[in-house]
């Protein structure tokens, strides 16, 4: 079935999942649902503590078998060890048919893949994954389909039932034997625990593991004690060094600093660039150097920005310390500058449905006026991928990248050209993760292009002296530098389904030909 983005969705997937093909952004607004919610054990008399001695016992306590649905978060990034930890004890106690259903999943977690080879793993359902595990799924090596999701699609699957979390396990940077957790305070802070928050209020049973206890009670709590069944604590939950890996960085790159004065210039630009007006970027070099560019002339114009939002890095909190933005809205810090901001009173944290979440009754991202976007790849009708790379693999993560699009009422995506050597600019990309109607602008080091469907962007960027292209003018330029490079080869299995936001199938993703990357 052709969805609303013009992909082929095969019938046997639709009957599989029980799901819709994609119908555009707005498909679902007004509707009404039932929030599901989770078997709540009664504690009257615990004995004043809920500590165990180990995850093992934790484990044990929660009832853990086969075919259970665990939850984990994913606030320590490439510095994760509770994913590793706990299903390495999983895996000797023999459990098997597990599904896991994270906010996110990267290199930290390489060490999955033994564990799908074996079965321990038949189930991954995740904002994305990098590394070895996305390498796994797209060669076929999972039981079960990989089902990806935005963080606020995340909220929504597991607020209406679609998704029920056995057992959730919190990271908690400091934590009381009563539950009460915090993400900072301790020696391995992560700043925030929102992406977990949905998994202690929807979980049949949640654990808290720490490697700093203290004394209760640990307020204010940033998850309660009134949402955690068991405390362990353990040597180390993860290493905030590695929270700024990858992406998560500031860049020196000329290009990317010549696509970043391009998107401060066009933002300026706009009327939606006056006192009080709201903003999120994302964690590439160029947008966290967009961030640094339109700062100086926030201060040059006596321009105040109403709140930032979104995975907070240093730049965003330097606005705060330097009061140039009233509020910071927190779901995610990327580096340690940001875990540090979190102490400002004016930094506040919240949820991941708070953030993103379509099916509330209204999310943070609908008050967008600005959001700063990066992608794999860009269509000549919009369509953004961040999940797929272009050989096929598995290699980045939704995030709130569908989120913010839709939200937003100026959505600005920044990618070079060639990715490499390869056209990031092209005629389809590989995969549908953010729908073109979702997309205003696409700023490259070659050019900026509007979305025709935004003639009043177009109308008020006439007289400024910006490189303006359409979007098929930057394609061919792509493509007469490259060649129009070849379509990957994909086989007929499917492994793995994009997920729109709003739990409708945006697309799929296929087994990638062996001999594409075995050289055969």
């Amino acid at each position: 079935m052709i969805n609303a983005v013009g992909r082929d969705i095969p019938e046997e997937i639709l009957k599989l999942t029980g799901k819709e093909p994609f119908m555009g952004v707005h498909h679902f607004d007004g509707s009404v649902y039932k929030k599901d919610g989770p078997f709540t054990k009664c504690v009257i008399n615990s004995q004043g503590s809920k500590l165990l001695d180990s995850i093992h016992d934790c484990l044990v306590k929660c009832g853990i078998r086969d075919g259970m649905t665990l939850g984990f978060h994913h606030h320590f990034r490439e510095g994760d060890y509770v994913v590793n930890m706990v299903m390495e004890e999983i895996h000797n106690m023999g459990i098997k048919d597990i599904t896991i259903c994270a906010s996110s999943l990267g290199k930290a977690h390489d060490k999955l893949v033994d564990y799908i080879e074996d079965g321990t793993i038949t189930g991954i359902q995740s904002s994305g994954v990098r590394g070895k595990i996305g390498r796994a799924i797209s060669e076929g090596k999972l039981q079960g389909l990989a089902v990806m999701r935005s963080h606020g699609g995340r909220v929504r699957a597991i607020e209406t039932g679609e998704v029920r979390i056995d057992i959730a396990f919190v990271g908690a940077p400091t934590c009381d034997d009563y539950g009460n957790c915090r993400g900072i305070g301790g020696k391995s802070d992560c700043g925030v625990l929102s992406y977990s928050m949905v998994d202690a209020d929807y979980a049949d049973k949640v654990v808290a593991i720490t490697d700093c206890l203290v004394p209760f009670p640990n307020f204010p709590a940033h998850i309660s004690m009134t949402k955690v069944d068991y405390v362990a604590v353990v040597d180390e939950i993860g290493n905030p060094e590695k929270i700024a890996t990858g992406a998560a960085k500031p860049t020196t790159d000329m290009r990317k600093l010549m696509m970043a004065d391009y998107c401060t210039n066009f933002v300026v630009n706009t009327p939606y660039f006056k006192d009080g007006f709201s903003y999120q970027t994302g964690v590439g070099g160029a947008s966290i150097a967009s961030t640094i560019s339109l700062a100086k002339i926030m201060k040059e114009r006596n321009v105040r920005m109403r709140f930032g939002v979104g995975g907070l890095t240093k730049p965003m909190c330097d606005l705060l310390e330097n009061g140039q933005v009233d509020a910071l809205l927190d779901t995610q810090d990327f580096d340690l500058d940001a875990v540090e901001s979190v102490m400002n009173p004016r930094h506040f944290r919240i949820s991941a449905g708070e953030y993103a979440d379509p099916f509330n009754k209204g999310a943070v991202v609908n008050k967008l006026d600005f959001v700063i976007l990066a992608a794999l790849e860009v269509d000549v009708n919009f369509n953004c991928n961040v999940v797929v790379g272009s050989d096929g693999m598995i290699t980045g993560a939704q995030g709130g990248h569908p989120d913010t699009a839709a939200g937003a009422k100026c959505t600005i995506v920044i990618t070079p050209l060639l990715q490499g050597r390869i056209p990031a600019v092209c005629t389809d990309v590989t995969t549908v993760t953010t729908p073109g109607e979702s997309i205003d602008v696409v700023i490259t080091d070659y050019g900026i292009a509007v979305n025709p469907r935004r003639q009043d962007l177009i109308q008020c960027m006439k007289d400024v002296d910006l490189p303006f292209k359409t979007i098929e003018e930057l394609r061919d330029i792509a493509y007469s530098i490259t060649g129009e490079p070849e379509k990957v080869q994909f086989d007929d299995k499917v492994v793995g389904i994009i997920e729109s936001r709003d739990g409708t199938v945006m697309d799929v993703v296929r087994k990638i030909r062996e001999f594409q990357f075995t050289g055969e």
